[in-house]
């Protein structure tokens, strides 16, 4: 059996899609830590963790933010099913400043046993991680090869 020359990337969320195209490579951040697919990858399923994801079609390579979720990898296909989830040029940067600010004032506030804290430290992360994605994100060109 030949191996693919590209991927399905189909990405959901339960209110929207966020990708559908083929594209030549995915990376994703997984549970137990972030994971590459290319075509003719092996079959996979796995539970995905608040992060950046990327994929790369050609030269190009776009960047989005991912709150959890699930992935079901077969060797021409991607399929991405995420509770919330942004591509980067869709965050509003203003909006996640504010949901960091916010997060970290409920954090200084805290005391030891204040289950609120482990809320407070989710919604930061997931803001750190919007804001980070967003200055890194937009649309580029070339992604540097190691």
């Amino acid at each position: 059996m030949a191996i693919p020359k590209h991927l399905q990337l189909e990405f959901v969320t339960p209110e929207r899609a966020i990708v559908h195209d083929h594209v030549d490579e995915v990376e994703l951040p997984g549970e137990e830590g972030d994971f590459g697919v290319l075509p003719g990858h092996a079959p996979l399923l796995a539970a995905l963790r608040t992060g950046e994801m990327w994929y790369r079609k050609g030269s190009e390579t776009r960047r989005a933010f991912i709150a959890g979720g699930f992935v079901e990898v077969v060797p021409d296909r991607v399929s991405i099913l995420a509770p919330v989830a942004e591509r980067a040029e869709d965050i509003d940067v203003a909006r996640a400043e504010a949901a960091k600010r916010r997060a970290e004032e409920r954090l200084a506030k805290a005391s030891v046993v204040d289950f609120d804290a482990e809320r407070a430290r989710i919604a930061l992360l997931r803001a750190i991680t919007r804001l980070q994605i967003s200055r890194q994100g937009r649309p580029d060109r070339k992604r540097p090869r190691l």
